[in-house]
């Protein structure tokens, strides 16, 4: 019996050592340079519109969503220096930027539910309208 936890430990971790391995020896350049590429909504983005375009109190909810959620990356103010945002490429957005305030709220809403690598997509795990209260919060910071 104590044998053959051990060799279910031992097989676990070599599973879990190979799966390891494999994430490591993937072709960095590559990565690299899909990353660097300006990220852009598809045109259908611009469409989608933002049912609670103009409500402070949305805007006051989303600040508290942005608090819990974006702020460790895109930092206190939007400028993309939050503390986790540090180590990653490419680094987070400035969301005071004029490229990130001239871009459409369905865009944004697009950005936010798809992501990219190294943002998650928060497509199921931001109800819809809490990700429309972030956007509005966002819309503050210009």
């Amino acid at each position: 019996m104590k044998t053959k936890k051990i060799l279910i430990s031992i097989t676990f971790a070599g599973l879990l050592f190979s799966l390891l391995v494999s994430f490591v020896k993937a072709p960095k350049n590559d990565y690299l340079a899909v990353q660097q590429k300006k990220w852009v909504a598809p045109a259908s983005a611009d469409k989608i519109v933002n049912p609670l375009k103009g409500d402070a109190n949305a805007a006051a909810s989303g600040k508290k969503l942005y608090k819990a959620m974006c702020l460790v990356c895109h930092g206190p103010k939007g400028k993309g220096d939050g503390m986790a945002g540090a180590g990653l490429t490419p680094k987070p957005t400035d969301l005071t930027s004029e490229e990130v305030q001239s871009q459409t709220d369905g865009a944004i809403f697009w950005k936010i539910a798809e992501g990219r690598a190294p943002m998650a997509s928060y497509k199921t795990s931001i109800p819809e309208k809490k990700r429309w209260e972030i956007i509005n919060y966002i819309r503050t910071l210009k």
